[in-house]
């Protein structure tokens, strides 16, 4: 396995484990995150996202991760997240697949693609199978989204 793979490795055991500092220190400090939920986030405002998360999940968060491939540039990596929405309290099953860019050892971009309106459905119900699927729905969660990552960096 390549040192990158080692580090995916690493990163996502982190994440298992909730070990925020230790995903932090796997990334680049110019990593730039790419999701369906958050859209757009660089550097801090990326690990300070996977530490809202885990701290949100009030160890009610399970992660499962297979098919780690990686090279010296480039890598991808499956993923699942298990846990209960908070807004709602229903449980989600995500099924995830990251793509991730890799400079001087860290990771430098990661990409998370996963199906928003699967998760929409899961995550609120008859509201999400309705407008799961549309760019508002899209443009509202990730507003709301940024919205508790601006408090969270506030209070922390």
């Amino acid at each position: 396995m390549t040192s990158n793979g080692v580090l995916l490795h690493e990163f996502y055991t982190a994440f298992a484990k909730a070990d925020a500092d230790r995903m932090s220190a796997c990334y680049h400090s110019e990593v730039v995150f790419r999701d369906p939920a958050f859209g757009e986030l660089k550097g801090r405002d990326v690990e300070m996202m996977w530490r809202m998360l885990i701290k949100r999940s009030k160890g009610n968060l399970k992660i499962t991760f297979r098919n780690v491939h990686a090279d010296e540039k480039n890598g991808t990596v499956d993923w699942i997240a298990e846990y209960v929405y908070g807004g709602t309290g229903r449980k989600v099953v995500n099924t995830i697949h990251a793509s991730f860019e890799f400079m001087d050892g860290k990771i430098i971009r990661h990409t998370d693609q996963f199906d928003l309106w699967a998760w929409t459905r899961q995550a609120l119900g008859w509201k999400g199978f309705l407008l799961g699927w549309t760019p508002f729905m899209k443009a509202k969660i990730q507003k709301q989204t940024n919205k508790l990552l601006k408090g969270f960096k506030e209070k922390n």
